[in-house]
C-alpha cells in the first residue's frame, strides 16, 4: 500500500442491501448488486450497476471532474414529468486500476434525488 493509499483508504464491498433511488416519486435505480465504496473519512456510497438503472431517465453533461484517487467522473442530469435534477448522478468511465469494480455503475447525490433507500437482501 502507498503512503497516499494509507492516508486516503479506499473500500469497495458489494453491498448486502438492496439499493433504490427515487426521484420525483418514481423508481430511477433498483440494484441487488450495488457497491458500497468508503472513501477516507467521507460517508460511504452506494455505485450501482448501469443495468440496473432506468437510463431513459438520464441525459448526459458536459460537466467533468477529477478524483486524484478514482479517476475523471462524468455527470448526468434526471429529467422526469418536468423536473429536472441537474447533475445528479456521475460515473467512472476508465477508473484507476485500484477502483475499477465502478466501472459501468452510477452514484446519486442523495441531496439531488427523493432518497436513496437501502432495503434488507
Amino acid at each position: 500500500m502507498t503512503q497516499t493509499a494509507k492516508a486516503h483508504p479506499i473500500s469497495i464491498e458489494r453491498s448486502s442491501n438492496r439499493v433504490r433511488v427515487h426521484c420525483n416519486g418514481r423508481v430511477v435505480a433498483d440494484s441487488r448488486s450495488a457497491l458500497t465504496l468508503r472513501e477516507a473519512s467521507l460517508r460511504p456510497v452506494q455505485y450501482i450497476p448501469r443495468e440496473d438503472v432506468d437510463m431513459t431517465m438520464l441525459e448526459r453533461t458536459s460537466h467533468r471532474t477529477h478524483c486524484p484517487f478514482k479517476g475523471d467522473a462524468s455527470y448526468y442530469t434526471l429529467s422526469l414529468d418536468g423536473q429536472v435534477a441537474e447533475n445528479a448522478a456521475w460515473t467512472y468511465e476508465d477508473p484507476y486500476p485500484g477502483v475499477a469494480a465502478i466501472k459501468d455503475h452510477l452514484a446519486f447525490y442523495p441531496e439531488r434525488v427523493d432518497k436513496i433507500e437501502e432495503l434488507p437482501g
